[in-house]
């Protein structure tokens, strides 16, 4: 990949720094498991980091204030029976995480904002669908509770968390998922499978709507990632096991009603450059914002379309990569993303910065960005509706709202209660005698009072709680 072209650009400086030591995450006991994953995920409020664990698989989860070594004994999200192979921030909700395992299951977390004193082993909700492992979670972009998984039976479900139902399943891959990238409204999404080709797939239509044989030739694994024009930005190598990368536009393929486009080729690639030799699989994370793909470079709207920015190394390889959304930078030193480096028993979080000589707010470096507020229900999306992210601005900094309670309303095989409890209206009361009845009546407005005054006092004591943790009291 040529270097040696220097051209305009307000990101022709950024650079890459990792943060002093006592700002990373040490003693972290990162899982061991045999999978082709990020293991690490992180937003504005936590970090979440796939674990070692006896008995089941477990992940941790961090405040990103505390930093420092992890006390061996921190306590761990559990409740798989089998490793975690796959973690996901809901882009929605700062406190909802995914997680899918090798117990066949997806299970969905409410995290506290304060911090963990004890485990936590009871999801929100359990999706039970796949009948082999579980490797890829990913949520919807701009629609409320929907999240997909992909397994290792080459079946993709995507779900309605809200009632833990499936609402889509997909089996168009004939080999093992790779990767799963949404566009930017959701209406479509592109895999990467062993059998070596490239689909976007119209999850609404049950089909894939567009495919490419071997994008790149060698037989290694693929990534491949939507930019936010539509276009497909995808890692491979070369026959060599040169590591290559690809920018593709798929609109040929794909037949939008009433939508004019210039005519090209999903054969051709609009971009197709080899980087380097070496063994490891590129993992593309691609800000929308900036239409910048770390760690390769930049996308343009004029040849050569991909261009080479910057180069940040270190000596250690790494194990997995967190990537910060981008309303969790800091616009007060002009960072432009965030990433959290997962070596073999730390995190290192490595900072984009384009150098600035002024302190004020730099509105070309931080067009308004992706919020945390849904554009649209469930059922709107099922219906046919379409919408890009709702944007907030970066001006005065994005401060994460507090944790709102993820409700769900579970229907058939998900409620697994083996009675179901009946309302007061529906009893035969004429059978019970006068006395009984009342007995009865006001032992359970008795119970309803304490569970009311428990609830309460539960409320009260994780409020100081996280007054302590957050050293606001």
């Amino acid at each position: 990949m040529s270097r040696s072209i220097v051209r305009q650009s307000k990101f022709r400086h950024v650079f890459g720094q990792m943060v002093k030591a006592e700002q990373a995450y040490d003693d972290i006991r990162v899982s061991k498991v045999t999978w082709d994953s990020s293991f690490c995920a992180v937003n504005p409020k936590f970090l979440a980091v796939i674990v070692e664990s006896s008995g089941g698989g477990a992940f941790l989860v961090l405040p990103l204030s505390q930093t420092g070594r992890v006390d061996k004994n921190y306590p761990l999200v559990n409740g798989h029976s089998g490793p975690v192979l796959d973690i996901d921030w809901c882009p929605h909700d700062d406190n909802i995480l995914a997680s899918c395992s090798e117990d066949c299951t997806a299970m969905v977390w409410q995290i506290p904002d304060h911090t963990l004193t004890r485990p936590i082993s009871d999801p929100v909700v359990v999706l039970e669908g796949h009948s082999k492992r579980v490797g890829i979670v990913t949520w919807h972009p701009t629609a409320r509770n929907i999240l997909l998984t992909a397994g290792s039976d080459n079946l993709i479900i995507i779900w309605n968390v809200g009632t833990g139902e499936p609402l889509i399943s997909m089996d168009d891959h004939p080999d093992l998922i790779y990767s799963i990238s949404w566009n930017r409204n959701g209406s479509l999404f592109c895999t990467t499978s062993k059998d070596r080709r490239l689909r976007v797939c119209d999850p609404r239509k049950r089909e894939v709507v567009a495919e490419r044989l071997a994008p790149h030739e060698g037989i290694r694994p693929m990534r491949a990632i939507f930019t936010r024009d539509g276009n497909i930005f995808t890692t491979g190598f070369t026959r060599m096991s040169q590591r290559e990368l690809g920018l593709w536009d798929p609109v040929a393929d794909i037949h939008i009603p009433f939508i004019q486009y210039e005519k090209t080729n999903f054969e051709e690639p609009i971009a197709l450059l080899e980087l380097d030799t070496s063994n490891g699989v590129l993992l593309p994370y691609y800000d929308a914002d900036a239409n910048m793909v770390y760690l390769c470079g930049k996308i343009t709207e004029e040849p050569p379309y991909v261009h080479y920015l910057n180069t940040f190394s270190s000596k250690e390889p790494q194990r997995g990569m967190g990537f910060m959304p981008k309303r969790g930078v800091d616009v007060t030193k002009c960072e432009i993303a965030r990433l959290f480096k997962l070596l073999d028993k730390k995190c290192e979080p490595i900072t984009m910065t384009v150098p600035r000589k002024s302190d004020l707010f730099q509105d070309d470096l931080y067009p308004d960005t992706a919020g945390p507020e849904p554009a649209m229900e469930p059922e709107e999306w099922l219906d046919g509706r379409d919408e890009d992210p709702i944007l907030v601005s970066m001006r005065d900094g994005y401060v994460p709202p507090k944790s709102r309670e993820l409700k769900v309303a579970k229907k058939n095989v998900l409620d697994s209660r083996p009675t179901t409890r009946r309302s007061m209206s529906t009893l035969d009361t004429n059978s019970l005698p006068p006395q009984l009845l009342e007995r009865l009546l006001e032992e359970i407005q008795n119970l309803k009072a304490t569970v009311l005054s428990q609830e309460k006092r539960i409320c009260d004591l994780e409020n100081k709680l996280s007054q302590y943790t957050n050293g606001t009291d």
